[in-house]
């Protein structure tokens, strides 16, 4: 497959210090929409994980009610690494640590999947596991070591 015919899925976790209704998460519960909206109309964005009301707060993907999931596809890693560094989300990342805890492990990350293709919370946790587990490789891999398109062994 070219380069074209490949997308770039992500997935991030983040530990909330409190509940999504608490005055805690209030400032960070205040901003999703607009950040979520900022990535929908972003240049690169395809995909993201969302209920029917656009939020994926809401969506338990791991046992622990307090990890909260964010997973989508994105066009490139260009496209992906802009969004997050360079537009307002990074406000949200200078500001994390107001809502979440910090992870020992790594909390991010990213593989390639033919174009067209919305992988599964599934597929995405197995991906940070292997990366938790083995580091960056083709298979699963971090903004500091990325791989290129192509690279999609399959481990699971």
């Amino acid at each position: 497959m070219s380069k074209e015919q490949w997308h770039l899925a992500q997935l991030n976790i983040a530990q909330a210090v409190d509940d999504m209704a608490s005055e805690v998460m209030a400032g960070f519960v205040a901003r999703l929409g607009e950040i979520n909206a900022l990535a929908d109309a972003a240049p690169g964005f395809i995909w993201r994980l969302q209920t029917e009301e656009g939020d994926a707060t809401s969506i338990q993907a791991f046992d622990d009610p307090s990890l909260l999931a964010n997973m989508s596809v994105w066009a490139d890693l260009e496209s992906l690494k802009s969004y997050v560094y360079k537009s307002a989300h990074v406000e949200l990342i200078r500001d994390r640590d107001a809502w979440f805890s910090k992870l020992v492990s790594a909390h991010q990350v990213l593989w390639w999947v033919p174009a067209g293709e919305i992988p599964t919370v599934a597929e995405a946790r197995a991906r940070l596991e292997h990366l938790q587990e083995h580091g960056p490789s083709g298979s699963a891999f971090t903004f500091a070591k990325p791989f290129p398109p192509g690279h999609r062994v399959l481990y699971c």
